[in-house]
């Protein structure tokens, strides 16, 4: 072992000891903490991520929430609770969340053409609706390799961000197949703007984080000063930990370009379970397979990835893009949820929150 790396997991195993935060008012037993903690450790240990934070929502109030690691190694900054992580795509959700309010207030209908909102989008061969956008069912395209996933350019607004998509074709009709697409919340983003009369931030400030208690999150911007942003990494393939491919999040900002703690996660998921932002009538249509044409139904809701872990129904969302891998699962029925985040590309979050959610729910 190269005393990089031995350095390394030297300085991991102090910030393992020092850095783990506990939420005041833990409701979790101290055999779930434990098992909390095993997971994590094991986590970091495989996946030699930089740092992990995870917060745990039981019967609809934060449980617990902890920070491990370090979120700049370069500068052996221990990882917080206040750390701050890009969301990636769990943009997503909360974008579809304030695109179903505007719906619920008669300012969006879901199923008209989306250029009456948006009008910035051009027409294509085939009219597309934001019932279609948000259920990944409407054509629009995903990233081109590499390119659009790591760009550097800064977009000055989402109507800008458009840009580079916007005249392309429609890769399929809409309802005719289910393509996950990014660049499709960009859309519908500016459809926000249009339908609310707001600039897109300035909504979900107002509409959704502040009702839901998210005291920090805002738009990832590369050239902000964002106290206790974490620094990004990823491995080569030879396993080395690196610095990630620089990337600028302007290109799209509501389908994955914004940065929190797991604690405004923690936030959004409870705010979500308890109707606060959208009525129980909207969540279920939300959490509900979309139908294609053919009468197939996909996996997912309007945005929600929909399952099960073991009895409950889950509705989660993950995310992964440069210098970060996030997982927000929510089970409903139980007033419960995980949020985990990590500075690091293609960490399996996802795992360690499944993991975590089979330690504290029981079956």
């Amino acid at each position: 072992m190269s005393s990089r790396v031995l350095n390394f997991f030297l300085l991991l195993s102090v910030a393992l000891s020092v850095t783990a935060a506990v939420g005041q008012d833990s409701s979790l037993a101290p055999s779930q903490i434990a098992a909390v903690n095993q997971a994590i450790t094991v986590f970091l240990a495989r996946e030699h991520a930089p740092s992990v934070s995870v917060a745990i929502v039981k019967d609809g109030k934060l449980a617990w929430t902890g920070a491990y690691g370090f979120s700049d190694l370069e500068n052996s900054v221990p990882a917080k609770t206040s750390t701050m992580y890009r969301l990636a795509s769990i943009s997503k959700p909360i974008t579809a969340t304030a695109v179903m309010q505007l719906a619920e207030g008669g300012k969006l209908d879901l199923d008209v053409p989306i250029q009456k909102y948006c009008p910035a989008y051009p027409e294509k061969q085939w009219p597309i609706t934001a019932r279609e956008l948000l259920g990944h069912l409407a054509g629009v395209r995903h990233y081109k390799q590499g390119e659009e996933w790591r760009s550097t350019r800064h977009y000055a607004s989402i109507t800008e961000s458009l840009d580079f998509f916007k005249g392309d074709p429609l890769d399929h009709e809409p309802g005719t197949k289910y393509q996950y697409s990014t660049f499709g919340f960009s859309v519908l983003g500016c459809a926000v703007e249009g339908a609310s009369g707001m600039k897109f931030m300035d909504y979900l400030q107002e509409r959704v984080f502040r009702p839901a208690g998210m005291e920090h999150i805002q738009t990832d911007d590369t050239f902000t000063i964002i106290p206790n942003r974490a620094r990004g990494y990823r491995k080569t393939e030879k396993g080395e930990v690196v610095n990630t491919w620089l990337a600028d999040t302007s290109n799209k900002i509501p389908g994955g370009g914004m940065i929190a703690t797991a604690t405004d996660l923690a936030g959004f998921a409870i705010a979500t379970m308890n109707a606060t932002l959208v009525s129980r009538a909207t969540l279920e249509k939300m959490w509900s397979p979309q139908t294609m044409r053919d009468g197939r139904r996909t996996s997912a809701g309007l945005d929600w990835e929909i399952g099960r872990l073991g009895s409950h129904r889950s509705v989660a969302h993950s995310g992964s893009q440069p210098g970060t891998g996030t997982d927000l699962i929510l089970l409903p029925e139980i007033n419960a949820a995980v949020a985990v985040m990590v500075n690091m590309d293609e960490a399996s979050a996802s795992a360690l929150a499944e993991t975590i959610v089979k330690d504290f729910v029981p079956d």
